[in-house]
């Protein structure tokens, strides 16, 4: 598993697992799911994530990206 936060567009991506993208639905406004041909989920985006996410989890995850992973991973 692996996540993103873009702070300038506040969305969060988090993939579940890796697989071509065969439909994409929003199940409730701004978390929308990625779904492989059979039917497995492989991630989800969450817009708006600062309003829908733990306070502080933004910030956490930048102090993970600058040590050891790219910018913006979780």
């Amino acid at each position: 598993m692996r996540g993103t936060y873009d702070p300038e567009a506040d969305a969060l991506f988090v993939r579940l697992a890796a697989g071509q993208v065969a439909d994409t639905r929003e199940v409730s406004p701004g978390v929308i799911l990625d779904f492989d041909e059979d039917g497995h989920l492989l991630g989800m985006e969450v817009l708006n994530a600062s309003t829908r996410m733990p306070p502080g989890l933004a910030d956490a995850e930048s102090q993970v990206a600058g040590e050891d992973t790219p910018s913006g991973s979780l």
